[in-house]
């Protein structure tokens, strides 16, 4: 077996690593291309320190000259997901049938394919998976099916853009599928947008590509993008998207390290957030709460986890419109509290309410991942530790004993050989190892 094949690359250090090593770098070079210590590195890819800032993951891959998703993809299968990843492939095949014009569904009545769009959105939200994913590819299907038809045009158009974005590129999110995928989603989305014509579809169709873009790691696409989309007025029935698009403004600037322009866009969005309240008229749900749930994620991405926790008790997060909402609140309270000398506890203890709302969020968030494996070097035999150790477990980050462990498995390819299949979680824990499934996503 390669060595690329054995060292399971469940975490952003473990995949810097072996993406480093097959481009025959240093640590001196990478850490100098990418703007950052040789010291900090090593740490990176030892799970000695966590990645946390997406500006970082795209200043490593183009150091290592590999897309940004090349770092935080999870492998297939990947844990607490039941059949999900097993449709990813039907989806795949699906936009597949669609993009080579032979969709091969049911031509249908669109008052039928809106309410089953309805109830995937609800399904979605509600982090109920696996009922998105045995209904999306029939779905997907038969709404290009009767569009195709010439039935219902000018009603089918917006909602295929309301499918593609707000039910099939979120859920290939939550289901970690290729990326690629969810651009395909995006562009089946765009097509249908400039079809209509209409402005809020195209404001909806650009939130789509947008987060496509920001997926692949192409940030200065995503700008231009942004910058091309017209907005609608802010009314009552335009707001959660216009909104929304200032966040996104806000996250991409965030990214190139432009302050001011992530404080004009939340600015912005915070006047309207006030103005407006909790609103969710086109589904996007924008209001105080999740403005304040971006200013924790972009203090984050700002390196302030200090002030991420000061943001976290302002927000109520149960007043989130959405169930994935509410988990990402605590995914990103337990890294901000991760950070902090004496919080550790208060880390687990988010991970896990957020794992009881929504799993696959835990499980396969690149950044909560790197989080617990750092956490698990420092952790003690204590109730914290034995929580910790038994979220790792359920993420599929199997625990070993000994710090020496992992510098021999960075550096013996014999021996990742030797421990393919996985570890029986140990008692006596300080080190992750994580465990490979029985095959690896391309």
């Amino acid at each position: 077996m390669e060595p690329s094949e054995a060292e399971d690359t469940r975490t952003i250090g473990r995949r810097l690593r072996e993406i480093r090593v097959w481009r025959r770098k240093s640590q001196r070079v990478v850490a100098e291309l990418a703007g950052i210590s040789e010291g900090y590195l090593s740490k990176l890819e030892r799970g000695l320190s966590p990645v946390e800032r997406r500006s970082l993951i795209v200043a490593l891959a183009n150091a290592l000259q590999v897309a940004p998703s090349e770092l935080t993809q999870v492998p297939v299968p990947a844990p607490g997901n039941g059949h999900t990843d097993s449709t990813v492939e039907a989806v795949r095949r699906a936009l597949a049938a669609v993009n080579h014009g032979r969709p091969d569904g049911m031509v249908l009545p669109f008052e039928v394919l809106a309410d089953r769009v309805d109830q995937l959105r609800q399904d979605r939200r509600a982090c109920r998976l696996h009922d998105v994913a045995t209904a999306l590819p029939g779905l997907i299907r038969d709404v290009h099916t009767s569009l195709d038809a010439g039935r219902d045009v000018g009603e089918l158009l917006p909602l295929v853009v309301t499918l593609h974005v707000d039910v099939t590129s979120m859920w290939l999110k939550d289901a970690g599928a290729p990326v690629d995928l969810r651009g395909q989603a995006a562009l089946l989305a765009r097509n249908a947008a400039r079809e209509h014509g209409e402005v809020t579809t195209l404001g909806m169709a650009a939130f789509g590509t947008v987060n496509a873009l920001r997926a692949t790691g192409d940030f200065d696409l995503a700008q231009a993008e942004l910058n091309a989309t017209t907005l609608p007025a802010a009314t009552p029935e335009t707001v959660d998207l216009v909104g929304t698009l200032m966040e996104q403004h806000a996250q991409v600037a965030a990214v190139g390290n432009r302050h001011a322009d992530v404080d004009a866009a939340m600015a912005i969005a915070s006047e309207l957030a006030e103005r407006f309240g909790e609103v969710e008229p086109i589904g996007f749900g924008f209001g105080p709460t999740n403005v304040g749930l971006r200013r924790m994620s972009l203090a984050l991405e700002a390196g302030e986890p200090d002030r991420a926790l000061n943001i976290a008790g302002s927000v109520r997060p149960e007043r989130a419109a959405f169930a994935t909402r509410q988990a990402a609140y605590w995914v990103d309270f337990g890294r901000a509290a991760a950070h902090l000398r004496g919080r550790r506890d208060d880390a687990v203890r988010a991970f896990r309410t957020a794992e009881d709302l929504f799993p696959a969020r835990v499980y396969r968030n690149p950044f909560a991942r790197d989080t617990v494996t750092e956490l698990l070097t420092r952790a003690r035999r204590d109730a914290g530790g034995r929580d910790l150790r038994a979220l790792a477990h359920r993420m599929g980050l199997v625990v070993r004993r000994g710090f020496d462990l992992v510098e021999s498995l960075s550096s013996s390819a014999h021996l990742v050989d030797d421990l393919v299949g996985g570890f029986v979680p140990d008692e006596g824990l300080g080190v992750v190892v994580p465990v490979l499934g029985p095959e690896l996503d391309g």
